[in-house]
């Protein structure tokens, strides 16, 4: 019998994460529901994540790659083999066979009793919803954003300079106010992070699947961006909650990380906004990367970075002010 929901997990040198992530998730699933097929998909990880999932979870379906496909890639690799189609508007599929749900899981996450069930449930709820998130926290249990307007250059602005301190939480710096995480009801955002979104099977054969092009990161935001032009909306649901630790694999290589954000970024504003703005962001961008050349230097000048570490961030922001 086909499952009511696939889930997905991406991981890359996360084997233990990755295993607390597979536990909590399998705990939720057991008392709560929906039916559930899980996914593992492996990027090349050379610290023994494929043989631990196999032997702590051979319920789970394992599927190792040979080389890190990324974020995207590992994603669209595990939906292709669940039987979506690359194509946009594809039925050729059948859709008995099909999960109604799937639902996109990061490798650094702890989900809390009864967060699936409660995704699930308010994805088809909602009558227009194609795609809803969970409230996230930290590990140590402090406030996270979950979901975000899409990216503007007042983002850019707060992340590249200094800027008042009022300006970081606010609707300029997109983000929506807190207390509407603490409410009851699901409220409408732009998009949620990546770490936890579900997807109703029609949004999925309608606008096709992740921008590869996009190595690691604004993946789910190009692919939000398109599900909402195609008239789906998309939801951040509070009583969903799940622990999200944040940047696990991104830290592993961290002046390639800063390449892939900027780069992604740009894509971005390339993709969607009209010229003027483009031009803005390059200009924003190519200012704030002078600006984190200088403050690296003054970083390694304090004995606060080795000199390794020093190179390779300059030579990631230099290649950035490339893009």
């Amino acid at each position: 019998m086909t499952a009511e929901l696939a889930v997905i997990i991406v991981s890359w040198n996360t084997r233990d994460l990755t295993l607390q992530t597979l536990r909590a998730l399998y705990e939720d699933l057991e008392e709560f529901g929906p039916q559930a097929q899980v996914w593992v998909i492996d990027n090349a990880s050379a610290d023994g994540t494929p043989d631990a999932v196999q032997e702590a979870f051979p319920q789970a379906c394992l599927v190792t790659s040979q080389e890190n496909l990324g974020f995207a890639g590992g994603n669209n690799h595990a939906l292709r083999l669940i039987g979506f189609d690359d194509k946009l508007g594809s039925k050729t599929n059948s859709t008995r066979q099909l999960p109604q749900a799937v639902y996109l899981l990061n490798s650094d996450t702890i989900t809390q009793p009864g967060a699936t069930r409660a995704l699930y449930d308010a994805l088809f709820r909602l009558p227009r919803a194609g795609v809803v998130g969970a409230r996230l926290s930290y590990g140590d249990g402090s406030f996270q954003h979950s979901a975000f307007q899409f990216p503007d250059l007042g983002q850019l602005l707060v992340d590249l300079f200094p800027v008042p301190g009022r300006l970081h939480e606010s609707t300029f710096n997109g983000r929506y106010p807190r207390a509407a995480y603490s409410g009851a009801d699901p409220f409408p955002v732009d998009h949620t992070l990546g770490a936890t979104m579900m997807l109703r099977r029609e949004v999925i054969q309608e606008t096709g699947l992740f921008d590869e092009s996009y190595f690691m990161y604004c993946e789910e935001i190009d692919w939000s961006k398109r599900i909402r032009q195609a008239g789906w909306e998309i939801y951040c649901v509070p009583k969903a909650h799940v622990v999200h630790l944040a940047g696990q694999s991104t830290k592993q290589v961290r002046p390639q990380s800063v390449v892939n954000l900027w780069h992604s970024r740009m894509r971005f504003f390339q993709a969607y906004y009209p010229p003027l703005k483009r031009w803005t962001a390059r200009r924003l961008i190519w200012l704030g990367m002078r600006r984190k050349i200088a403050q690296t230097r003054r970083a390694f000048r304090a004995g606060e970075l080795p000199a390794d570490e020093r190179d390779a961030l300059i030579d990631a922001y230099r290649a950035v002010r490339t893009l």
